[in-house]
């Protein structure tokens, strides 16, 4: 008989630090998609993520790296500006897909004052979906514009080597940090005019079907049946008889 006492074994993924599934549960019990907001130290992503019995269903998805190639963003992929602008694009193509509310999932993260996370959550409150959420929490809108990475170029401009060292991957992009600002408003202007576009086609080609000419459709008659006196008299075929045998008597 056992007189120690008992110790329950954590899941695997919890123990990894991956998944809090006490979070997770009441997420799921929620009955909205979640915003799953993620990052590294040189990209973000976000998706919205629903919770089904085969597993979570991913109904859209957004990274920073994408920004580089479909809108020209000449900055770094893990900034704040960049998490805003990939919460941005999350948050039209969610909306495209038909979703307006959601909750938000970080995970394991802490949920620190001004992060990138909350930029990328600020960038999907401001394509119009709704997200339960504290705006203390949200970072300050010249933050998010990287007027905070122009003023830091500024300061470390008396000293070139370190200018260089900083912000060498910038400037092999032909991006110079103190015109962060004005790239940011660029490549966001960029970003709502496409994803907008892709918004609004499916409600113009709604609109198409409805003004078009409604064709009423012939019902062909089905084939009508002849009388009993138009149909063809069948042959009659007379059935042979079958020849008695009969038996010989002894």
């Amino acid at each position: 008989m056992a007189t120690d006492a008992s110790y329950r074994v954590a899941f695997r993924r919890r123990r990894e630090g991956k998944t809090d599934y006490q979070q997770r549960r009441s997420l799921v019990l929620s009955g909205l998609p979640r915003l799953v907001i993620r990052g590294s130290l040189r990209s973000m992503s976000v998706q919205l993520v629903k919770a089904e019995v085969g597993g979570d269903k991913v109904i859209a998805s957004a990274c920073s790296k994408d920004l580089a190639k479909n809108y020209g963003w000449q900055g770094g992929g893990g900034n704040l500006p960049a998490a805003y602008l990939t919460g941005l694009a999350c948050g039209y193509k969610a909306a495209a897909c038909g979703v307006n509310k959601t909750v938000l999932d970080l995970g394991l993260q802490a949920p620190t004052k001004g992060s990138r996370v909350f930029a990328a959550l600020k960038g999907v409150l401001d394509a119009g979906i709704v997200v339960p959420h504290s705006k203390e929490k949200l970072p300050d809108e010249k933050r998010v514009q990287g007027q905070h990475i122009a003023g830091y170029a500024k300061q470390l401009s008396s000293s070139p080597e370190v200018y260089q060292k900083r912000f060498a991957e910038q400037l092999s992009k032909g991006l110079h940090p103190e015109e962060m600002a004005e790239h940011f408003a660029q490549v966001r202007e960029k970003v709502s005019s496409a994803l907008k576009k892709a918004e609004e086609k499916p409600e113009e080609a709604e609109a198409e079907e409805a003004e078009k000419p409604v064709i009423e459709e012939v019902k062909k008659k089905p084939p009508s049946r002849k009388a009993a006196s138009e149909k063809p008299a069948k042959p009659k075929v007379r059935k042979k008889k079958k020849p008695v045998k009969v038996e010989e008597k002894e």
